[in-house]
C-alpha cells in the first residue's frame, strides 16, 4: 500500500482529537483497513487475481510540551495484519515506523527511529502516492527507514534543510558485523503554490539491494534526486528527476484534479539503465479515480499499463504488462 493518502487522512483526523488526548496526556490511536481486489496479466505470461490486505494499520501518536516553544513526541505503527483472510494474520504484525524526537519553531525537528527517510519524503513522491502500485517505479536508493537520526531546520523565508544518517553498527544484527553510516542530504523550498526539493542518498550501508522496480546493479554510487510541484487550486503537477550512475535515471511526471468529493491522478514514469547491466528501458503509465464517500472511507480504481524493452517484465520478445484494482479503506 502506498502511504501518501492515508497518511494526509489520518492527520486531518487525529488533529480533532489532539486536544482531548494531551488533556487527558493519553496518546492518540488511529488507523486504517485496507482491501483491494487486484488483476494483472504479463503479455505473453501470467495472469492472475488476488483480493489482499493491501496495508491495514495500528497506531499511537503522543506529544507533550517539555517547554515553552518545545515539543516531544512519539509514533509507533503496525501493519501485516493481513485482514483479508485471519488466517494469515497470525504472527505477522510487524513493525511499520516507531520513533521519537523533539520539535519547536525556532529548532526545527530532530528524531530517531523508523521512519520514511529524508529522501522518500522529499522526491520520492509518485511511487509513494497510489493505494496499490502494482508496477510503479520510483528512485534507486538503498538507505533504509531503519535506524535513522533525521533532523530538520526550521524555515528559513521558505527554505528547509534536513539530514539524516543511518547507524548500522558491526554489533548490529542486520549489518551483518560490518560498521556503516549512510546519508542522506535533502533542501526544500516552498513558495505559495511553488515547491523545489533537492535530495541525495549516499548509498554506502551494509544493505546494497534495491527492491524497486527498476531494480540496480549492487554499487555505493550517490544517488540524487529533483522535485518541482505547483498546485493550482484544483490542479497539482509535479516533475521529478532521479539518477545513479552505474545504475539507473528515473524520470516522472503526475498530474492530481480534484473535484468535489473525487480526485483523479494520472502519471508517467520511465527508468533507463546506466550502461553496466545493458541499455534496458522500463516505463509505466498509472491512472487512479478516487472517491471520498466519506471523512472515514474512500474506494477507488487504479489502472496501470507498463511497457519497455523486450524481456522487461520477464518474458523473452515481449514487453507489456497491465493491471486494475478496485479497492477501499475505512480508516479512523
Amino acid at each position: 500500500m502506498k502511504k501518501t493518502l492515508i497518511a494526509s487522512a489520518i492527520a486531518a483526523a487525529t488533529i480533532s482529537g489532539t486536544a482531548l488526548a494531551q488533556e487527558s496526556n493519553l496518546p492518540t490511536v488511529y488507523g486504517n483497513i485496507q482491501y483491494a481486489l487486484t488483476y494483472t496479466n504479463v503479455d505473453g505470461g501470467s495472469s492472475d487475481i488476488a483480493h489482499n490486505d493491501n496495508g491495514s494499520t495500528i497506531g499511537f501518536t503522543h506529544e507533550h510540551a517539555i517547554n515553552p516553544g518545545l515539543t516531544g513526541f512519539m509514533k509507533i505503527e503496525l501493519d501485516g495484519i493481513d485482514a483479508d483472510d485471519k488466517s494469515k494474520g497470525r504472527g505477522r504484525i510487524k513493525l511499520d515506523e516507531a520513533y521519537i524526537g523533539i520539535k519547536g519553531d525556532n529548532f526545527g525537528q530532530l528524531w530517531v527511529g523508523s521512519d520514511d527517510s529524508l529522501y522518500e519524503s522529499a522526491v520520492d513522491k509518485i511511487v509513494n502516492y497510489y493505494e496499490v502500485g502494482t508496477y510503479n517505479i520510483g528512485g534507486n536508493y538503498t538507505t533504509g527507514e531503519g535506524d535513522l537520526i533525521q533532523y530538520m531546520t526550521p524555515s528559513f523565508g521558505g527554505l528547509k534543510l534536513g539530514a539524516a544518517v543511518q547507524v548500522n553498527g558491526d554489533g548490529d544484527s542486520q549489518s551483518g558485523g560490518k560498521k556503516s553510516y549512510p546519508y542522506q542530504l535533502a533542501a526544500i523550498y516552498s513558495a505559495d503554490a511553488l515547491t523545489l526539493a533537492f535530495a541525495m542518498d549516499s548509498n554506502d550501508g551494509a544493505t546494497e539491494y534495491s527492491s524497486n522496480a527498476a531494480e540496480a546493479p549492487r554499487n555505493n554510487e550517490n544517488t540524487y534526486g529533483l522535485r518541482a510541484a505547483y498546485n493550482m487550486d484544483a490542479l497539482a503537477v509535479s516533475l521529478e528527476y532521479q539518477t545513479r550512475k552505474d545504475a539507473y535515471d528515473v524520470v516522472g511526471v503526475q498530474g492530481i484534479y480534484t473535484l468535489g468529493k473525487n480526485v483523479f491522478a494520472l502519471s508517467y514514469e520511465m527508468a533507463e539503465a546506466d550502461g553496466v547491466s545493458g541499455d534496458d528501458k522500463i516505463d509505466v503509465i498509472t491512472l487512479q479515480a478516487l472517491h471520498n464517500v466519506s471523512d472515514n472511507l474512500y474506494v477507488y480504481v487504479e489502472g496501470y499499463l507498463g511497457g519497455g524493452d523486450d524481456g522487461v517484465y520477464g518474458v523473452a520478445d515481449k514487453s507489456e504488462a497491465s493491471s486494475v484494482s478496485v479497492g477501499g479503506t475505512y480508516y479512523f
